[in-house]
């Protein structure tokens, strides 16, 4: 059960396809979230959360 203080989303941690590199992410961006390795865009916002376009590790918190 929620209740109105629990947070609606969390932080990911994800790993992008090309490059390999995990990074970590507001799972509700309201902005383009590029690799900052490679430079890919592994997010995009998408009303209230963001579509994850590569694979998520974890979620944190």
């Amino acid at each position: 059960m929620r209740t109105s203080n629990t947070p609606r989303s969390r932080f990911l941690k994800v790993k992008c396809m090309d490059c390999g590199n995990e990074q970590v992410m507001f799972g509700s961006a309201k902005t383009a979230v590029k690799c900052v390795i490679c430079g890919k865009t592994i997010a995009t916002p998408k009303g209230g959360k963001a579509q994850i376009k590569t694979r998520i590790e974890s979620v944190l918190g």
